[in-house]
């Protein structure tokens, strides 16, 4: 299972952003001079898919604030993962057999079901820390380091950040770099691109001396991450923001957990490969916020484009309007939308007939797909200074035909079906 929880650079932007409109959180009222100038925030995350991956999550922050007014920051994250994950297989009108990640077991797919793998299950904790410090007056530099493990994935990565203010500090540029090392150790092993999914039942009939079947070893993949951006008040209600990101991958993208479909002139499934991807990564993104300060409250609107060499293109709009109900409390409204367009080397299926491509995948999620979250947020602040906030949102993501036809069997099949998810949060501050 492949998952890359990292930090982005980003994130002290958008903590330049809240400053500049004056929504920093307020400081616990302690005596203790320990830790009279630590804040903490804290939160409980559950993401729960239709009977699909579910997810429970607890993160720990403290910052601590410096008399030089620099801040340290550490964060501890700590996630399980259970469920059922497409494999990427296409839905059949008889049941299917898979192997299992470790080659030792198998599963079935009743008829006309989407294959399904009920072994997505983990646990990840992740450690992250960095510490910013003002010099020279408008200058300000970030550094910052995470490690994230899991059962079959390690990731060790280091950011920075420099920033610049002018004109009387309402104009604010920013320059930031993050590497990325993530080292994957699949269960039972990496299998050989394109190569057939063997049956445990068949592993007498494994080719050892070609090593067709095979699955052995482990993989890494580095990340380069570079951010330019600038911050600007426009007037004393508003305040925009302005981002260009580049990201360079290098190294194992592919999901050693996903397969695709051979099948023959009438849809049925001849076979089952693994996925390929190509080993580098080249994505571009361009991201522009506005907030503004209403009598009651702040509205928050940003929009991103990214488009990347494995052709996908993508479009996000997220929206959030906060309104104030009484000087202690608030609701928050959020809406966001997401359009991306399919990988060149994606296809739900390969024809038996043709050439075996040098890439491919059916996984959904490098596919054409919309995407919409909608929810609410109440957020309340105590007398002793403290905060919470519950957040509830409901999630949808629509996969797309990209074009390919569906023969024989296939065509009163779904092999896009619905991924329905609801989010629930509390989070503390104190």
């Amino acid at each position: 299972m492949q998952l890359n929880h990292k930090g982005s650079i980003a994130t002290a932007l958008a903590g330049a952003t809240c400053a500049l409109l004056g929504q920093s959180p307020a400081h616990a009222d302690t005596d203790s001079s320990v830790l009279k100038d630590w804040k903490f925030d804290t939160a409980i995350l559950y993401y729960g898919e239709t009977d699909r991956v579910s997810l429970a999550e607890g993160v720990i922050s403290a910052t601590k604030t410096n008399n030089d007014d620099s801040i340290f920051n550490v964060k501890l994250v700590l996630d399980t993962l259970t469920g059922a994950s497409a494999n990427g297989a296409v839905p059949q009108p008889a049941v299917q057999t898979f192997s299992r990640p470790s080659g030792k077991d198998s599963y079935q797919v009743a008829a006309g079901e989407n294959p399904l793998d009920d072994t997505f299950r983990d646990t990840r904790v992740q450690v992250a820390s960095s510490w910013m410090q003002p010099f020279a007056e408008t200058w300000r530099g970030t550094a910052g380091i995470n490690v994230s493990r899991e059962y079959d994935y390690m990731s060790l990565g280091v950011n920075g950040l420099l920033e610049k203010d002018l004109f009387q500090r309402n104009t604010t540029l920013s320059a930031g770099l993050s590497y990325q090392f993530d080292s994957i150790d699949p269960v039972g092993g990496k299998p050989t691109p394109l190569s057939s999914m063997l049956i445990p039942s068949d592993n007498s009939d494994a080719d050892e001396d070609t090593g067709q079947y095979s699955k052995n070893g482990s993989d890494n993949k580095t990340t380069m991450d570079m951010l330019f951006g600038v911050t600007q008040v426009i007037n004393r209600r508003m305040l925009m923001q302005f981002n260009y990101g580049l990201s360079v991958v290098d190294g194992y993208t592919t999901d050693p957990y996903k397969v695709l479909s051979v099948i023959d002139a009438n849809g049925v499934t001849q076979d089952i490969i693994y996925e390929n991807r190509p080993d580098t990564r080249t994505r571009h993104s361009f991201f522009w916020q506005t907030k503004y300060a209403l009598d009651s409250g702040v509205a928050d609107v940003s929009y991103r484009f990214a488009t990347d060499d494995w052709d996908i293109n993508s479009h996000t709009i997220d929206s959030r309007l906060r309104f104030n109900i009484s000087d202690r409390s608030y609701i928050q409204p959020h809406f966001r939308y997401y359009q991306q367009s399919a990988a060149d080397f994606y296809q739900p299926f390969v024809n038996q007939s043709a050439p075996l491509p040098m890439y491919a995948s059916a996984d959904y999620r490098v596919g054409e797909m919309t995407a919409y979250t909608v929810g609410l947020k109440y957020g309340r602040k105590l007398e002793n200074g403290h905060e919470w906030a519950v957040r509830a949102e409901y999630y949808q993501q629509d996969p797309k035909n990209a074009g390919f036809d569906q023969p024989g069997v296939l065509a009163d099949l779904d092999l896009y079906p619905s991924v329905k998810a609801v989010i629930l949060q509390f989070n503390y501050h104190f």
